[in-house]
């Protein structure tokens, strides 16, 4: 059974930092392209990050700089590294894995940020 569990969400001060984790299982991580989305009410998914099977990074314009995407490919978990956090940060973040050998295609079930005052 496949499962992308996310955890490190919460409230956070503008200005703050956040670590998300995704803890993949039942995938063979090392193949697998990880990737963080986010949705705010009433928008569409968005790209956050980027970080390929072989450490190639990729940024959304808005969070460049602020945030980082580390992934552990023995621990098979990635993170986002989220600092200097503005209110339009405040979302559902998702964890993506995308194959590089199939179309297999996961998610996890989302971690609530807020960030606010």
């Amino acid at each position: 059974q496949v499962q992308l569990v996310e955890s490190g969400g919460g409230l956070a001060q503008p200005g703050g930092s956040l670590r998300l984790s995704c803890a993949a299982s039942g995938i063979t991580f090392s193949i697998y392209d990880m990737s963080w989305y986010r949705q705010a009410p009433g928008k569409q998914r968005e790209s956050v990050a980027i970080i390929t099977t072989t450490g190639g990074t990729t940024y959304a314009d808005s969070v460049k700089g602020r945030f980082t995407i580390p992934r552990d490919n023995a621990r098979k978990t990635v993170s986002l590294q989220m600092n200097s956090l503005k209110p339009e940060d405040t979302a559902v973040y998702f964890c993506n894995g995308k194959s590089t050998w199939s179309t297999n295609n996961y998610w996890g079930q989302g971690t609530q940020v807020t960030v606010s005052s």
